[in-house]
């Protein structure tokens, strides 16, 4: 027991400085985390909703469920889609898929104007 006592002793220092750099890695992976995963989530969260609150009457867009159609009225949580003539159906704004094409159509769109 007392050939240990200096061991311990001796490794006692190195155990606090194993903490920090623990801490750190913490640290970095939580940064890490972040910048690759959570922001980037966060900002095609943000172009969806820019995306959905911009559609208007006329404009064509498939649903979640990949039902094609024509936007023939915007209400206020609602879209009013003509999937053919004559044929309109009522879905929720949720509903409304966004590809990455029709943001980039939406966006030449916006920037021709």
């Amino acid at each position: 027991m007392t050939q240990l006592l200096p061991l311990l002793q001796a490794a006692a220092p190195n155990a606090g400085g194993g903490m920090s750099m623990t801490l750190i890695m913490i640290l970095a992976i939580i940064v890490i985390f972040y910048f690759f995963m959570i922001r980037p989530q966060q900002k095609r969260q943000k172009q969806m909703e820019e995306f959905k609150s911009s559609l208007q009457k006329g404009d064509k867009v498939t649903t979640i469920g990949g039902i094609h159609g024509k936007i023939c009225d915007v209400k206020e949580r609602t879209f009013l889609i003509e999937i053919a003539n004559d044929v309109r159906i009522e879905v929720d704004k949720a509903a409304i898929a966004v590809d990455e094409a029709q943001l980039k159509n939406k966006k030449s769109e916006e920037k021709a104007q």
